[in-house]
């Protein structure tokens, strides 16, 4: 998308970016660091265990040629013999098998933590692009392999030299030795040269796993339309999402009309105002808002509050201030609740003793409402 448009890759990759490249398989891998581990690593295991291995090789090669008269007329007897020589074998040789795929695993995890795909399993037709291939022998990623075998090339010859050098004497009186020590004396030799020289493996791994981190880094970047377009895949587009929250908003309105039917009394301004309230007499909550709104929402409070014979009381100064300070769901706040007090005992006296037990109309503008919460404006 980015050579197709031109765009620089400038923006940080993002999680989601990240996380479908990990699905992917596209992770930093270091080839170097694996290897180094898995040299050094058999380089350690035959220095420890190198000469009970080749005893134990030695002795299954002796048995291998020894066999009694009748052992020769058994046609079962080779079969036999070879299958239990090389289980023996294999167990002799399991401390370097271990050890091996200990550092191959953990040299490939170093960088980038466990991750197994199978999308990077599955054939690309686009790796067999010879363009692509082109491309790949003339980017960072051709220069740092270029670096890489140059290094390895002259660090391998220059420790080579420097062992061959130093081991110059002890070479020459190998030939002065007992077979027997000869053989192990050059042995040894061998696996100190073999650990010295995988150690230079050490300083290729260091220049190499920082910069598959970085390359794999800098392929994942994104250009400023890939990061709007995720954001916009995402979030969902403005429409979308208006779309959602206008629905969100109908299912609201739908619940809580539903719940003006149970209210004790509609406050209302009669212009543009509507506040359905509950009070439960046996709870221990204050009233409660069940339902609110303006202008059409509030006609449509005011329409079902007739139907369902729900007390409607016209209080503009207090249905402004409840339905300003107060949230569906939520108790009346402290500062009004003399004044919804007062409505609900009116209420309830219309309900006990009907349209004549109020011996006079509810003065609605002398409420006690506090300053900060008057809309009068």
């Amino acid at each position: 998308m980015a050579e197709d448009s031109g765009q620089e890759k400038t923006e940080e990759p993002s999680a989601k970016r990240l996380q479908d490249a990990r699905e992917k398989g596209q992770v930093a891998r270091s080839k170097e660091l694996t290897t180094m581990m898995m040299l050094i690593g058999s380089a350690i295991c035959l220095l420890i265990f190198g000469d009970d291995i080749i005893t134990e090789l030695m002795n299954i090669m002796g048995a291998s040629f020894q066999m009694r008269r009748e052992d020769i007329f058994d046609p079962s007897y080779m079969m036999l013999m070879f299958i239990e020589h090389v289980s023996h074998g294999l167990w002799v040789l399991a401390p370097i098998f271990v050890i091996l795929l200990v550092a191959a695993v953990a040299g490939s995890v170093a960088l980038s933590g466990w991750n197994f795909s199978t999308k990077a399993l599955a054939p690309k037709m686009s790796k067999l692009s010879p363009l692509k291939g082109v491309k790949k022998m003339v980017g960072p990623q051709a220069a740092m392999e270029l670096v890489k075998a140059l290094l390895k090339f002259f660090l391998l010859a220059g420790v080579g030299i420097f062992i061959l050098w130093g081991l110059a004497p002890d070479l020459m009186m190998l030939g002065r030795e007992p077979l027997p020590r000869a053989l192990a004396h050059a042995g040894d030799m061998v696996l100190w040269a073999f650990l010295a020289a995988s150690s230079t493996m050490v300083i290729v791994a260091v220049i190499d796993a920082p910069f598959q981190a970085w390359n794999n880094k800098r392929q994942l970047k994104m250009t400023h339309q890939e990061v709007r377009q995720e954001h916009k895949d995402t979030d969902g587009s403005p429409e979308m999402k208006q779309k959602v929250r206008q629905t969100q908003m109908d299912m609201a309105a739908r619940r809580m009309m539903a719940d003006v039917p149970d209210a004790d009394v509609i406050i209302t301004n009669p212009t543009h105002y509507s506040v359905a309230i509950k009070y439960d007499q046996k709870g221990e909550r204050a009233p409660v808002v069940v339902a609110k709104g303006m202008d059409h929402i509030a006609l449509e409070i005011r329409r079902i509050a007739l139907e369902t014979e729900v007390p409607i009381l016209s209080a503009p100064p207090l249905a402004r201030a409840v339905y300003h300070s107060t949230e569906l769901d939520e108790e009346i706040p402290e500062g009004l609740y003399l004044a919804v007090a007062q409505v609900l005992a009116y209420v309830y006296q219309l309900k006990n003793m009907g349209p004549q037990g109020a011996r006079k109309p509810l003065n609605t503008d002398d409420f006690p409402i506090p300053d900060d919460m008057r809309r009068d404006n």
